[in-house]
């Protein structure tokens, strides 16, 4: 007997994995990296930036013109969806030097989180399904320099921030890497 069960094995035909599923939630599924930076001098402070719409954020983020206008008055940590085939270290790599022009730092992690949002959240079709790998880092502010993915590039101190003030969930985000209160 065959189950029931749709498990997260994903095949384009299921005469190549017949326990397979063939498609995917109807409003997505991301595979992303995030950066999260700290300030050597406030740890409480993390790296937070508004992206400026002029960017290439279609290639440097996998966010097209209209989503980056939506979203570029909110805060939103340093990431990006992984490029096919890409490890999420190599993205958050990628992430360091496209978005933050920095060399390579010291990165730990990746803690794993698994979000899952309901009908609604973005086009009302069926539910979203995103996996997210959240590397840590520590750095002096004077590395932060202009970047021109950015309007405004700081550390910023998390818990003063309303989650309404956070871009794209990303105060959720922090929420799980345990720097924000629910």
């Amino acid at each position: 007997m065959t189950t029931d069960r749709k498990f997260c094995r994903f095949a384009n035909s299921p005469k190549v994995a017949p326990i397979s599923i063939n498609q995917i939630p109807e409003e997505g599924f991301c595979l992303s990296s995030f950066v999260i930076l700290r300030s050597r001098a406030n740890p409480s402070a993390v790296l937070l930036g508004h992206m400026d719409p002029a960017a290439a954020w279609d290639h440097i983020g996998a966010m097209d013109r209209e989503r980056v206008e939506s979203h570029r008055k909110g805060w939103m940590i340093p990431s990006s969806h992984l490029i096919f085939g890409e490890a999420p270290e190599a993205a958050a790599r990628r992430v360091l030097s496209e978005q933050l022009g920095l060399a390579e730092i010291p990165l730990s992690g990746p803690q794993v989180i698994s979000e899952v949002w309901g009908p609604g959240r973005a086009s009302g079709q069926g539910g979203h399904w995103d996996i997210e790998f959240l590397f840590d880092g520590e750095i002096d502010q004077a590395k932060v320099g202009h970047v021109p993915a950015w309007t405004e590039l700081k550390f910023v101190d998390t818990r003063t921030l309303r989650p309404a003030e956070f871009a794209r969930s990303h105060g959720d985000v922090l929420v799980s890497a345990g720097l924000r209160l629910a």
